[in-house]
């Protein structure tokens, strides 16, 4: 009995325990969150400090452009003034649909919401802090990101002219555009396909604190240095960046979008977490920024059923899932008339027929080897219906290319991650948690701790064994990223997340 309870958990446990994560976190009643925030910020301006709209200095005639001066060679190359994006919807929890031969869904239709640019707010800027804004900006390549899309030609002639008006007004500008960009990321969110993951960063790191922080306590550089992703494949990124000569211009292209899309996730994604690369098909439990276990993952198929991007939360796990079969299968593909006429048929085959009251039949998969769920559902709420599960079609992670599903995680010993969420966010021993396993009952076992799970799309990054690679683009979203890269930066809005419908994905299948 002891050699197959460790079998079933692994080296997850021991991972941890050598991690020295396990007991601190046991003992803690709190969630396993990313940290946000500015924490308190010595020396700060009251928050009565008056904040004014700009006007900008090189005045557009459209407000909603923020295209870089023309003076500089490459804005030159890229000027023209850009709108702001056309008020759309925003996500919803999708309602149930009726039936239908489709094996998804049908997409909801979300209230609507005007989406505005977001407002600069202005500060007094001393000479000696817009000098090293200027010199913060121009430093930017680094991060890959354009210098010239922070009109250091404007900022340097207002700093020509002295302390004033003018010069809060530019440099206020500049700053706050290099704060979202930085924070939030520059892509505009149009561009960024099937993201749902709405990044806190703004809201604990609002612009106008780092305004006031960065003038107040004359830390502009720092300010900004503080900005970026904690994640170890962005500074990996950033140091490809460097190495890559200008001449491999697709290579650095690549570099630059996937820096990019560390910055739309939270920059400190917690201390434990679940992070899956959808294009690498692979999951990593990490603490404390390192990759303790992973798990080989079969992803959406392109088309539909395409894994979106999401920031969620284990809030549970579930032991011997059923798995209530949807309607698109039910009525579409005949499957309820069919066993609700053979009964000994759908008994055979684990599935529970039932005739509502409506006419309609419900069918539910029961616990078992054979459920389309497998032994183990890893709950992680949210309007896609999206979630992690074991399969039993265990053949399917040994080939190359896993996008198989209909937008769910499957995933490799699943049984062994959801026993390591159940011991470390519900406080269960071991063989608590190898009982309920064998016990082959329906059990959901709710996380007093919850831990965040990342679903992201990377296309160039470390591997899990630590090398730079190139992971193809299997649902082509590098296409859109890459040419706002190439366009003029676009002013940020309060749009947070796709406006694409949520499609509701809950065929495992």
């Amino acid at each position: 009995m002891a050699e197959r309870r460790n079998r079933l958990i692994g080296n997850s446990l021991v991972a941890l325990a050598v991690a020295g994560m396990a007991a601190p976190l046991l003992a803690q009643n709190q969630p396993i969150e990313g940290k946000q925030g500015l924490g308190k910020l010595p020396n700060v301006r009251p928050a009565s400090m008056q904040i004014k709209l700009p006007v900008p200095a090189e005045a557009p005639a459209n407000p909603a452009s923020s295209a870089p001066a023309k003076v500089e060679a490459k804005a030159e190359a890229k000027a023209g003034p850009l709108t702001t994006p056309t008020p759309a919807a925003t996500p919803a929890p999708a309602p149930t649909a009726s039936p239908a031969p489709a094996s998804t869904t049908a997409p909801s239709s979300p209230p609507t919401m005007v989406i505005v640019p977001n407002p600069v707010p202005v500060a007094h800027w001393t000479l000696a802090d817009a000098k090293e804004l200027l010199a913060a900006i121009r430093g930017l390549a680094a991060e890959g990101l354009y210098p010239a899309d922070y009109q250091p030609a404007a900022l340097q002639a207002a700093i020509a002219a002295g302390e004033g008006e003018a010069l809060d007004q530019q440099a206020s500008r500049s700053f706050a555009w290099a704060v979202e960009d930085l924070r939030d990321g520059r892509t505009p969110m149009p561009a960024r396909v099937q993201w749902f993951a709405v990044d806190p960063d703004q809201d604990d790191m609002t612009t106008e604190g780092l305004l006031e922080r960065a003038t107040t306590n004359h830390d502009v550089h720092a300010t900004l240095d503080s900005l970026t992703p904690t994640y170890p494949d962005y500074q990996a990124l950033k140091d490809a960046l460097a190495a890559t000569p200008k001449a491999q211009v697709k290579l650095r292209e690549s570099i630059r979008i996937n820096m990019d899309r560390w910055r739309w996730l939270p920059r400190d994604l917690g201390q434990i977490y679940l992070i899956t690369n959808v294009p690498e098909f692979q999951l990593r439990l990490t603490v404390n920024g390192k990759a303790i276990r992973t798990y080989r993952t079969v992803v959406g198929k392109p088309g539909k059923t395409a894994t979106p991007q999401l920031a969620e939360k284990v809030e549970a796990v579930v032991f011997n899932p059923t798995w209530t079969v949807p309607q698109s299968i039910v009525v579409g593909e005949g499957l309820g008339e069919k066993l609700i006429g053979n009964p000994a048929s759908a008994l055979k085959q684990g599935y529970k027929v039932t005739r509502l009251g409506d006419g309609s039949i419900s069918v539910v998969q029961q616990p078992g080897d054979n459920n389309s769920l497998g032994r183990m559902k890893i709950d992680m709420p949210n309007p896609h219906a999206i979630y992690l599960h074991d399969t039993p079609a265990k053949a399917l992670f040994n080939a190359n290319v896993r996008a198989f599903s209909h937008g769910c995680i499957r995933t490799e010993r699943a049984v062994e991650l959801g026993m390591t969420m159940a011991i470390l966010g519900a406080g269960m021993s071991q063989e608590e948690a190898v009982g309920l396993f064998e016990a082959k009952k329906y059990r959901r076992v709710v996380m007093t701790r919850t831990f965040p799970v990342y679903l992201t799309y990377v296309t160039y990054g470390t591997d899990i064994t630590g090398k730079m690679t190139a992971f193809a683009d299997i649902y082509g979203r590098d296409a859109p990223v890459a040419e706002s890269f190439r366009q003029p930066r676009q002013i940020h809005t309060t749009q947070r997340a796709s406006t694409e419908a949520v499609i509701k994905l809950d065929n495992p299948l």
